[in-house]
């Protein structure tokens, strides 16, 4: 008698809603696997890890994993994870989302997290362009590349991710793309082990628009790409991780430093100006 071998991601999952409506070649179907991956080596109890997502492709990801999870309004995933990491101490919350809902209107709440260091692992899956809505610009995509609102191509000036979380304060922060799908899962262990603001940027494709619009071929195509192009410099300085069309991806874990966490210093302060009658809170009993 022969058994049906079993995913391994599949408990994570809401299989009731696979298949998802991600499109042939997207990344971010990648990205979860690996996710899932990382919460069973992370060992967290599922009841103590939260996600919490905004608006756009990447944030469907909060519709499909089996956990406790909210899809905000655009932008505010960040405000609203805040908020749960403050109520629920004793859990993980995670932040899930896209390069545009969360570096473009979403960009403050980001800043202002990581500056806190609020107790949030936070992973941006960037696919240069919004998947969902038309293929328009975002602060990510790369100057020269074509967009929906910028047919000539892009003459901004653009984030480069993880310099970015760096500066404002991250504790944590790594990029890889969905080639390297060993070094994510451990990478995003280590962020979910790891207390206060931890930031990953997943770079992946998006075939139907950005890949589409600039002729840069399908899914696998772009894979070959990453793994052609990809530098891993872990340790590197975040100023020279910026990405370039199609230039070379600067790859690996760039930042593991400590600091207080906003609760931490938050309990600090109170101690200081209200003595032992300070109880500092845990959580729901």
């Amino acid at each position: 008698m022969t058994t049906k071998p079993v995913n391994p991601v599949e408990p994570l999952l809401r299989m009731d809603r696979i298949p998802h409506i991600w499109c042939p070649g997207c990344g971010i179907g990648t990205s979860v696997n690996c996710f899932a991956r990382a919460i069973e080596k992370a060992d967290i109890p599922h009841d103590k890890l939260h996600v919490v997502s905004g608006i756009g492709c990447t944030g469907r990801v909060a519709g499909y994993v089996n956990l406790d999870s909210f899809h905000t309004t655009h932008g505010r995933a960040i405000p609203f994870a805040t908020g749960l990491a403050l109520a629920r101490p004793e859990a993980k919350v995670v932040v899930y989302s896209g390069d545009g809902d969360m570096f473009a209107i979403g960009g403050n709440h980001f800043i202002h997290a990581a500056r806190r260091n609020v107790d949030l692992t936070v992973i941006c899956v960037n696919n240069l362009t919004y998947g969902m809505t038309g293929g328009q610009v975002t602060p990510t995509t790369p100057l020269s590349a074509k967009a929906s609102t910028m047919p000539y191509g892009n003459f901004e000036d653009t984030f480069n991710l993880p310099n970015l979380a760096e500066a404002c304060g991250a504790v944590f922060v790594a990029r890889w793309t969905v080639f390297h799908v060993r070094q994510l899962v451990r990478s995003m262990t280590k962020a979910l082990q790891r207390k206060g603001f931890t930031f990953i940027e997943i770079i992946a494709p998006c075939p139907t628009l950005y890949q589409r619009r600039n002729k840069l071929g399908d899914g696998a195509a772009t894979l070959k790409y990453y793994k052609e192009k990809s530098i891993i410099k872990n340790g590197a300085s975040t100023a020279e991780a910026g990405l370039g069309f199609q230039s070379e991806i600067v790859v690996g874990e760039f930042v593991e430093r400590e600091r207080p966490t906003f609760t931490e210093n938050y309990a600090a302060r109170m101690k200081e100006v209200l003595g032992a009658s300070f109880v500092p809170y845990e959580g729901p009993k």
